[in-house]
This record gives C-alpha cells, structure tokens and sequence, in this order.
C-alpha cells in the first residue's frame, strides 16, 4: 500500500510503498537510508524480545505520516531490510481485509 511519510507534521511528504505486517506490533519499519533520505530525527534506543525470545536493540526514530487523512506522528524502527513495514499499531482502529481467493487486500 502508498504511505506519504515526511519528517515533520507540516513538511512535503514522501510517498513510500510498504508491507502490512500483522506480525509486528509496532507502526512502522524503515531501512536505514530510507530513513537518511527522510531526515527522520532519532529517539532513544530501546531494547526489545523478538519472537524466538532473542533481545536486541532497536534505534526508533519519528515521522508523521498521513494517515486517511489526518497526520499522525509514528514511530520507525530501523533495519537494513529491503521492504517498508507497517504494523498493526497503525491498523489499530482500521479494518483489514485480506481476500486470499482473488488476491486482494483492503484497509479501511
């Protein structure tokens, strides 16, 4: 799906297509120079349990992200994959409708 993400609520956002991700429980996904092209500002690191019970650190950093409409400040995590993820943070409040018969996904 397109997301338009930039790094204040009021700045030109950027368009980036990403993966919903039900698996992760947070809002979004970034890799590393994605998130140096955005000029996102960086938060403090924090330490997570990832779902095999291994801890690791993850270096959040903030956007703002316009979300059906309304500009909602998130947080990213980064990562040197190659896919943009949105998690379920964000889909909190949405429906999510995945037709596995004719390949189609809805977000409402």
């Amino acid at each position: 799906m397109e997301l338009r993400v930039g790094n204040t609520s009021s700045e030109q956002a950027t368009t980036i297509t990403v993966w919903i991700d039900t698996a992760f429980d947070g809002f979004l996904v970034l890799s590393t120079s994605l998130i140096e092209s955005l000029d996102l500002d960086h938060e403090v690191a924090t330490e997570a349990i990832l779902a095999d019970g291994s801890r690791v650190t993850l270096e959040p950093y903030v956007c703002y992200v316009d979300w059906f409409g309304e500009v909602v400040a998130a947080q990213v995590i980064a990562n040197e994959g190659k896919l943009p993820l949105l998690g379920t943070e964000l889909l909190a409040n949405r429906r999510l409708v995945v037709d596995y018969a004719n390949g189609g996904v809805s977000l409402n």
